[in-house]
């Protein structure tokens, strides 16, 4: 038997519309541009330049599958790499070992297309990736409770600071000085339509009860860790909020946030297996106290038992989101980074305790190797005073875009130029990646190329 299938209503639902995956059909545009209160199209985007509308694009024509992989990779061979090149470079991405069973977990078909799970009884396994995720970033931290993850650690100091916000009900935030420049542009980008105003602070600075809380870096822009305990009770004394943002690796090591009973942590979650890929994509961690749950962005996924006993997870406490009573959301991320924090769940899982002490260790031993040893090359100092985990900052005796290029033609990716901040200085960033054959090179080819001012 043959069934024909009547495709008239189809048709009829898409008269007058140009595409068949674009339904709109002239009717349904002209309600719409009634309803927003104007005649014609051209009459809704009167306000954009013409030369803009509808710019010419300089496409060439098409070519073999064969000659355009050949063109792609050519291209990418421009790219310096870690690895081909020795790498020192660090502010905010990091060069750390990944274990293979980062990849060979998150390669499994499982995990691949994971995105937000939303229907439990189709996501238990992303579910509990995720809780899993959840509970070693309150480990990793002495905190109690965190959520699924952010888009990146930026977006999450920037979250911090607006829920710190709402939960005092005031609208000032203060910022410590020494926190990278572009974690602060993110603040104001996010805060900028919401009547917040940031300030910035010194160590020393009086702070008022009109603030919402002090948010810092540690380690901090140049590498130095901040007296986290200090700024947590100057904040508590006016009834504001601590709000720190770390490096998780540190905490390997170093005492964790919650020990000094900071409020809100914020962190980048690269450094926790995740490859340095220009940029992203990334995670941002975020952990909080228990008593700040309601106001904590992002998604929070819960274990419970089902009705015949069995244990379940699920999305909770939602209206967070903006997806539901977009109205009383605390946050408008409506995209998923389980897939990141399933490779930092696993990291952490392969690691544990005294591997992840084991890989800060390395990093902290052999940072303080290469700063005591740059330290004594004429023209070169340290300015920055106090203890810094993997990273610190080195004044140089000529400006750090020529001493940088000069590493480069020896194969050597230097700092990150801070000069804006301390003329002629770079921050340089050591991990357990780097050999001491490395270092040492990198000692040498800065007495070569330096000397004295």
């Amino acid at each position: 038997m043959v069934h024909t299938v009547d495709r008239s209503a189809e048709v009829s639902r898409n008269a007058g519309s140009p595409h068949p995956y674009v339904p709109a059909t002239d009717a349904d545009r002209t309600a719409m541009l009634a309803a927003i209160g104007v005649d014609s199209f051209e009459e809704l985007i009167h306000d954009i330049p013409e030369q803009l509308r509808f710019p010419a694009l300089s496409i060439t024509e098409s070519a073999p599958e064969l000659s355009l992989s050949a063109e792609i990779s050519a291209m990418a061979a421009r790219n310096v790499t870690p690895g081909e090149y020795t790498c020192f470079l660090g502010a905010g991405a990091y060069r750390h070992f990944i274990p293979s069973t980062v990849n060979a977990v998150l390669q499994r078909g499982e995990f691949v297309t994971a995105y937000t799970p939303y229907q439990p009884e189709a996501a238990q396994g992303t579910l509990q990736t995720g809780f899993e995720f959840q509970s070693a970033i309150c480990q990793l931290f002495d905190m109690e409770v965190a959520n699924a993850g952010m888009y990146d650690g930026p977006t999450a100091f920037a979250e911090a600071a607006l829920m710190a916000c709402r939960l005092t009900r005031r609208n000032k935030v203060a910022v410590l000085d020494t926190a990278d420049s572009r974690l602060v542009e993110v603040l104001r980008a996010y805060s900028l339509y919401q009547q917040i105003e940031i300030i910035s602070i010194t160590q020393d600075a009086d702070i008022t009860d009109e603030v919402a809380c002090i948010a810092f870096q540690s380690p901090n822009l140049f590498g130095t860790m901040e007296d986290v305990g200090a700024l947590t009770d100057r904040a508590h004394a006016v009834g504001a909020l601590s709000v720190a943002h770390v490096n998780p690796i540190a905490h390997g090591l170093f005492r964790p946030p919650g020990k000094y009973s900071v409020d809100i942590v914020t962190a980048e979650g690269q450094p926790l297996g995740v490859p340095l890929s220009f940029g992203g994509a990334y995670v941002g961690l975020f952990a909080c106290r228990q008593e700040h749950i309601r106001q904590l962005p992002g998604r929070i996924i819960g274990r419970t038992t089902d009705t015949k006993g069995r244990t379940g997870y699920a999305l909770t406490l939602q209206t967070r989101e903006q997806h539901i009573r977009r109205e009383r959301a605390t946050s408008n991320i409506c995209t998923s980074t389980q897939l990141i924090g399933l490779m930092v769940a696993v990291y952490v899982a392969t690691l544990g305790k005294q591997g992840l002490r084991d890989v800060a260790n390395l990093c902290y031993q052999k940072a303080h190797y290469a700063a005591s040893e740059i330290a004594k090359i004429p023209g070169y100092t340290l300015p920055a005073d106090g203890t810094f985990f993997h990273e610190f900052a080195v004044t140089c005796p000529r400006p750090v875009s020529e001493v940088n290029t000069d590493l480069l033609e020896r194969k050597i990716i230097g700092g990150h130029d801070v000069s804006e901040r301390i003329p002629n200085t770079m921050l340089l960033c050591v991990t357990e990646m780097n050999t001491r054959d490395e270092i040492d090179q990198l000692i040498a080819a800065l007495r070569e190329i330096g000397g004295t001012a």
